[in-house]
């Protein structure tokens, strides 16, 4: 009875470290999995920095005023003038309806064979 309780006892201790074992596998390959997404988001930030000054170079005010000034016969585009633009208190606001829309179809609701909570 004795040695059976041994031989159980070691084939427990045989799959606790066969089960760490594994288990170390699996996190060793988690943490290098999170650490190939931290690289990669690295990676985009700095791609994404690199978009964001190029954009802001290519949207330089004094460019795209030559370039309007270049291409003026093809596009026809003027410069903005300040009296181009307008109060709020100028906009004309479409006129609210008198009569409402026509209910044709009404529902009636109730609440009697409602039970009280």
């Amino acid at each position: 009875m004795r040695s059976l309780l041994y031989v159980l006892t070691f084939m427990a201790v045989i799959a606790a470290a066969f089960w760490a074992y594994h288990e170390n596998y699996k996190t060793q390959a988690a943490l290098a999995k999170a650490q190939s997404v931290r690289s990669d988001i690295s990676d985009a930030r700095a791609r994404l920095a690199v978009l964001k000054a190029e954009w802001a170079y290519l949207n330089r005010p004094d460019r795209l005023r030559d370039l309007v000034e270049v291409n003026y016969e093809r596009l026809g585009l003027l410069p903005f003038e300040p009296d181009q633009f307008g109060r709020v208190d100028q906009i004309a606001y479409p006129e609210e309806p008198e009569d409402d829309l026509p209910i044709t179809y009404p529902v009636e609701i109730s609440s009697a064979g409602a039970q009280e909570p």
